[in-house]
C-alpha cells in the first residue's frame, strides 16, 4: 500500500506543469497567474517528494541514475 501510495503522488506531481501550461488560456490577471503559478510548483513539489519518502532511497537512487551522465 505504501509504494502505490508513493507512486500515485509521483504521478500526481507531474499534474501542476499541465496545469500550469493551461493557464495562459484562462482569462486571469498577471499577478493571480504568477500567484496560482508558485501554488502549483510548490505542491508539485511536496507531492514529489512526499511519494518519494514513501518509496525510499532506492526510487531516488534509480531517479539520479537516470539523469546522471554515463561517462
Amino acid at each position: 500500500m505504501r509504494k502505490a501510495l508513493g507512486y500515485f503522488f509521483v504521478i500526481v506531481s507531474f499534474l501542476p506543469w499541465a496545469a500550469i501550461a493551461a493557464l495562459p488560456f484562462f482569462d486571469i490577471s498577471i499577478g493571480m497567474a504568477a500567484g496560482i503559478t508558485t501554488g502549483l510548483l510548490v505542491g508539485g513539489e511536496v507531492s514529489f517528494f512526499l511519494g518519494l519518502a514513501l518509496l525510499g532511497k532506492e526510487a531516488w537512487e534509480r531517479i539520479k541514475a537516470a539523469f546522471r551522465k554515463k561517462g
